[in-house]
C-alpha cells in the first residue's frame, strides 16, 4: 500500500511537468498567433485550453483524495499541498495564453500589436517561453536553485511592461485608443504569466527545502 502511495506522489509531480509542457506550447503558439496574425494557431490555443482546465480539475481531485485517504505528513504533505497550488498556477498560465490568442482572433486579419510595439512583445514572448521552460525543468529535476532563477527572469518582463506604458503616455505617442487598449491588456497578460511562473518556483523551493521563500503568500497556501 505504501509503495502505491509513493508512486501516486511521483505521478502527481510527473503530471505537473507534463502540464507545464502543455503551457509552454500554449504560450509559444499564442504568441505566434498574436505576432503573425495566424487565426489557425489562435483557435488551436483557445480550444486546447479546455485540456488544461480538465487536468486542473483532475489533479486537484487526486491531491485532495490523497490528503483525505493517506493523511500525509512532513515532506509528503508539503508536496501534496504545493501541488494543489502549482496546478492552479499552471492552469492560470494556460488561461493567459488563451487570452493572448483571443485578442489575436479578435483583431484578425489585422495585427493586434501596433508595429512600433512588435519588438517589445516579441521579447515578452521569448521571456514567457523561457520562464515556463525554467519552471518545468525545476519541477522535473527538483531544482531549488533553478526555481530561484525565475524571479530574475521575471524582472525583465516587468521592465518591458513599464517601458510600454512610458511609450504610450509620451507626448509624441501616435498610438490609437484601440491600440493602447490592446497593448495594455496584452502587456498585463504576459506580465501575469511570468508572475505565475515565479509562484510555481516558490512552491518548488518549498517542496525541496521546507523553507518559506521570500514573497510567498501563505494566506493562499
Amino acid at each position: 500500500m505504501r509503495t502505491s502511495y509513493h508512486e501516486e506522489l511521483a505521478s502527481i509531480l510527473d503530471s505537473l511537468v507534463h502540464m507545464a509542457e502543455l503551457v509552454e506550447v500554449a504560450i509559444r503558439e499564442g504568441s505566434e498567433s498574436l505576432l503573425t496574425a495566424d487565426l489557425g494557431r489562435a483557435e488551436a490555443v483557445i480550444t486546447n485550453d479546455a485540456e488544461l482546465d480538465q487536468m486542473h480539475e483532475e489533479m486537484e481531485y487526486k491531491c485532495l483524495s490523497i490528503l483525505a485517504l493517506q493523511a500525509p505528513v512532513a515532506g509528503e504533505l508539503r508536496t501534496i499541498v504545493s501541488a494543489i497550488r502549482v496546478v492552479f498556477e499552471l492552469a492560470r498560465m494556460g488561461d493567459l495564453a488563451a487570452h493572448v490568442a483571443k485578442i489575436a482572433r479578435l483583431r484578425y486579419p489585422a495585427h493586434a500589436v501596433p508595429s512600433e510595439f512588435e519588438p517589445s512583445f516579441r521579447e515578452m514572448a521569448d521571456i514567457a517561453i523561457q520562464i515556463i521552460d525554467q519552471a518545468r525543468v525545476s519541477l522535473q529535476e527538483r531544482d531549488a536553485k533553478g526555481a530561484e532563477r525565475l524571479a530574475e527572469i521575471d524582472s525583465r518582463m516587468d521592465d518591458l511592461r513599464r517601458d510600454q506604458f512610458t511609450r504610450m503616455l509620451a507626448d509624441d505617442s501616435t498610438i490609437s485608443i484601440e491600440g493602447a487598449v490592446d497593448v495594455a491588456l496584452l502587456g498585463r497578460y504576459f506580465e501575469r504569466f511570468a508572475d505565475h511562473a515565479v509562484a510555481v518556483g516558490r512552491r518548488v523551493i518549498y517542496i525541496i527545502t521546507g523553507e518559506v521563500p521570500e514573497g510567498e503568500d501563505w494566506p493562499n497556501a
